[in-house]
């Protein structure tokens, strides 16, 4: 099976398990923003924030490594066995660590929802140790499967608490760590994992391995969550929690499209690990993500200039002000897809340094341009802080990536049409004029067929051209 159709394939069955539980907690936006006030919204989405902050603390990341190690020695069952062991007893370790250290700090922190900053950080670790597993042994359909499972009950448990029980932002927090659980359970036995586990199987040369490839994650990881979170924990301490809740119900659009590229993005980072000294590497790697890249522009240029006919609907009306801030959203999204598309090719190379030392300086950048706009422009500095850092990441990486491995060469034509099709859209958006809106949408969905025209050709010729 060629490399595309590979990728093809291995996106399209990871896609079934998420999209469809995403499009549902997408679609039940406005039961939360009705039953909850925006400062509940804001206090769970805060919560949510800081588990993760802690899981790349918490963790080293060793669950990046783990997938990423596993790669390379799918065949090789004792191997297997000493880094699914390693990894599994390197994390629970690590969380009676922060178990112990939480229970010391905690007495000096009132806040009614602080104890499932223990619970609900647990609960993801083990979940996305596991999926990690799944990644990693090439088992892309149970990945899938915990993924619609843990989405899936969450929501389940989401309208069963909010509801049935009134449990308010209780019942949320509660709802995703139950969520979390479930996937474990199932990774558990659908992948047998126990039959990897053993203690003697706990080897030190191993961990030392893992810890060396994830440790420089760390930063990244928080870097990232700088860009992901630090905006609204800073709006939350200014402006207020209210604020925030308007800012997070707002960036559920970008996070939709974001998602929608994290699934592919799983299938690439696996693709580019498995292919990366092919003798051909450089070719593919430029065609697929031009490919890729016109394709999720597309998508977010087509969300903006559906958001006038959306946000009314999915969004309640004291979530009105975050209206103006999701085109600003999308556009730092489309930059994260540059940056997605290239950090593959460094985790290919096991390159995280350089992954982490971008990942720093971008971070800085987005809390700095925040602190010093948010007096002047209010929930503005959160959105533009983050898309000025997006872009700078990109830029320097696609140079960084030049002169360390090979160029990436992005079509001239593609960005300067690109440009010219997204002013008018922004012109339509700010209008507040139907006519316009119309007109912002045909103007999207025809550019999105002109620039994917021979995408969707060669995708049709990958399904249905025979071996």
């Amino acid at each position: 099976m060629s490399r595309e159709k590979t990728l093809f394939k291995n996106t399209l069955i990871i896609t079934i398990g998420k999209v469809c539980t995403q499009l549902i907690t997408f679609f039940l936006l406005p039961l939360y923003t009705a039953i909850l006030s925006t400062e509940e919204y804001g206090t769970v989405d805060l919560l949510n924030t800081l588990v993760s902050l802690l899981l790349p603390i918490v963790t080293f990341q060793v669950e990046q490594a783990v997938f990423r190690n596993l790669i390379d020695i799918r065949e090789n069952e004792d191997a297997k066995k000493k880094i699914i062991s390693t990894g599994i007893f390197s994390v629970i370790l690590q969380c009676i660590v922060y178990i112990g250290i939480f229970f010391l700090i905690s007495p000096f922190f009132e806040n009614q929802y602080k104890y499932f900053l223990a619970t609900n950080v647990i609960a993801y670790i083990f979940a996305s140790l596991t999926q990690q597993m799944a990644r990693g042994l090439g088992k892309n359909t149970h990945y899938a499967i915990g993924s619609f499972l843990s989405a899936f009950s969450t929501i389940i448990f989401n309208i069963l608490f909010l509801v049935v029980f009134k449990f308010g932002a209780y019942g949320m927090l509660m709802a995703n760590m139950l969520g979390q659980i479930i996937c474990t359970i199932y990774n558990i036995f659908a992948l047998k994992l126990y039959k990897y586990v053993s203690i003697s199987e706990f080897k030190k040369t191993v961990l030392m391995k893992l810890w060396k490839y994830s440790l420089p994650l760390i930063p990244n990881a928080i870097s990232w969550w700088v860009f992901g979170a630090s905006d609204r924990v800073i709006v939350s301490g200014i402006l207020g929690v209210a604020q925030n809740g308007i800012l997070s119900a707002a960036h559920k659009f970008a996070s939709v499209f974001i998602t929608l590229y994290n699934i592919f993005n799983l299938s690439w980072t696996e693709m580019v690990s498995l292919h990366i000294d092919d003798s051909d590497a450089k070719d593919f790697l430029n065609t697929m993500t031009n490919m890729m890249l016109r394709f999720f522009t597309a998508m977010g240029i087509g969300i903006i200039a559906c958001m006038p006919f959306v946000y009314p609907l999915m969004i309640d009306d004291k979530f009105a002000d975050g209206y103006n801030q999701v085109p600003i959203m999308m556009i730092g999204s489309v930059f994260n897809v540059v940056v997605g598309l290239i950090s593959t090719i460094y985790v290919a190379k096991k390159n995280t340094k350089a992954i982490a030392n971008t990942s720093i300086v971008s971070a800085i950048i987005n809390i700095v341009v925040n602190l010093c706009l948010i007096k002047f422009i209010g929930l503005y500095a959160a959105t533009i802080s983050t898309l000025t850092a997006y872009f700078i990441m990109s830029i320097y990486r696609l140079h960084d990536l030049k002169k360390k491995y090979f160029e990436i060469k992005i079509e001239k034509t593609f960005i300067i049409s690109t440009v010219l099709v997204l002013i008018p859209i922004l012109i339509a958006f700010y209008s507040n004029n139907m006519i316009l809106y119309i007109i912002g949408l045909a103007i999207a969905i025809v550019y999105a067929y002109v620039i994917n025209r021979k995408n969707i050709d060669k995708i049709f010729k990958m399904i249905f051209k025979r071996k």
